[in-house]
């Protein structure tokens, strides 16, 4: 019944000692996927924290063209998005010093409108008696998201937020499309050499997978920290 089984050829799809000797050259891939990665989430952040309360603002002009650029950003593929800065804003004379800063770019800008709703719907969550009490006490609108709204929206939006940084490091293989020796790139490169892209491509995917998993363990951990600190309040 399971003599298939027995007759697949394994070594034809993972070859083991291809991808040990292989590990060296795809975790200098992997450091540029990190470099990536992290800083593209960081700039991210940073536009998403602000895109996201912009886009709750009361007025019409701050809140419509934050609503626009979510919804272009979301609308449409990062592949597509990282080409258009790559190939075609050059052409109004803006040149990128390399490749892996017009990744960044378009990473950044892309997840930022992803952040901006995590943003958006985390600050919604907090209970409205919370801006009450703090009207109550005469307290600006800046004042009550610093001190009592975003230490509360930052619990609610942990989860997301991490789950989108997995969507980030994920995301970066699309730099390979532009020339990024990132980790995905990297086993094109070692794939083309020795015609084996299974392995390679196996390889690559548990890499990542190792990745992810190393996000999830620190999102556990702040989680538990940030929900301990709050009970001792």
């Amino acid at each position: 019944m399971f003599e298939w089984f027995t007759e697949i050829k394994w070594e034809h799809l993972y070859n083991p000692q291809l991808a040990i000797d292989s590990l060296p050259f795809l975790l200098e891939g992997l450091k540029i996927t990190m470099i990536i990665a992290l800083f593209s989430m960081f700039f991210a952040l940073v536009l998403g924290t602000l895109l996201g309360i912009t886009r709750m603002s009361k007025f019409w002009f701050l809140r419509w063209p934050a609503r626009l650029y979510i919804s272009f950003m979301r609308g449409t593929p990062l592949l597509v998005f990282i080409f258009i800065l790559y190939y075609g804003v050059p052409v109004l004379g803006v040149q990128f010093s390399s490749a892996i800063v017009a990744g960044i770019v378009g990473i950044s800008l892309n997840f930022a409108a992803y952040i901006a709703e995590v943003v958006r719907s985390a600050i919604m969550s907090v209970p409205r008696g919370q801006w009450e009490a703090a009207a109550s006490l005469q307290m600006g609108y800046v004042q009550t998201l610093r001190r009592i709204i975003i230490p509360q929206a930052t619990r609610i939006a942990l989860p997301p937020t991490f789950n989108i940084f997995m969507d980030v490091v994920k995301g970066t293989s699309l730099a390979s499309i532009i020339t990024v020796q990132e980790l995905l790139y990297s086993s094109r490169l070692v794939a083309g050499r020795t015609f084996d892209s299974m392995t390679m491509y196996i390889t690559a995917a548990l890499i990542y997978w190792v990745v992810c998993i190393v996000i999830g363990h620190f999102q556990e951990r702040l989680e538990k920290r940030y929900n301990r600190y709050l009970s001792r309040r």
